[in-house]
């Protein structure tokens, strides 16, 4: 039975540290049944962004959480036609959950662009905003939002899947920054590498 439930969406690409640590710090802080990440497929957000294959981004989230009781991982919006919105992903949560308390992991940087998300009154009535700190950034989320708002309060970790990709890219070291396992994986299926120019 699920009865507190955590949704961590985001592009994964590629899962790195940061993300498992604020993962793990949320469910236990939030005394969480069950964390569910959930790779986006088409981000409104990052509609000029070229992202890795949808497939890629899931092997390596899976990669990512295994082994872990609480994470899993879900291919909600990866399989959804058009843009991802956060607020159908949640209604799809609600209902796969019946009876459970929601909490949408996100940071204070995406929380303070909320409002111009798709149907934000509707996403804070379908689920708690736990919100994670990021580091050199204040928020002031719980006198927006109320009692809708959680604040993690979690350490900051300076990682991010931008810096982890130009350094792959560069070709140096992503050792520590993701698990083995997906680095291996980045490896072996060449992502993020630099293309060549055609002759």
């Amino acid at each position: 039975m699920i009865r507190r439930l955590g949704l961590f969406g985001g592009t994964f690409d590629p899962p790195h540290v940061g993300h498992l640590a604020l993962a793990e710090w949320a469910r236990d802080r939030l005394r969480l049944d069950l964390v569910l990440f959930v790779p986006a497929g088409r981000p409104p957000h990052k509609r000029r962004s070229v992202l890795s294959p949808a497939a890629d981004r899931l092997a390596m989230t899976r990669l990512a959480v295994r082994g872990h009781p609480a994470f899993r991982v879900s291919t909600i919006e990866t399989r959804r036609q058009g843009p991802s919105f956060t607020v159908d992903t949640l209604g799809w949560a609600r209902a796969r959950f019946p009876g459970a308390q929601v909490f949408l992991l996100v940071g204070a940087d995406s929380l303070a662009d909320l409002p111009h998300w798709h149907e934000p009154e509707r996403i804070v009535r379908l689920a708690r905003l736990a919100v994670a700190a990021r580091p050199g950034r204040r928020h002031r989320a719980r006198a927006r939002f109320g009692a809708r708002v959680v604040e993690l309060d979690n350490p900051g970790l300076e990682v991010s899947s931008s810096a982890i990709r130009a350094r792959a890219r560069a070709g140096h070291s992503i050792r520590y920054l993701v698990p083995e396992s997906v680095e291996r994986y980045i490896r072996r299926h060449g992502l993020y590498r630099p293309k060549r120019s055609a002759r």
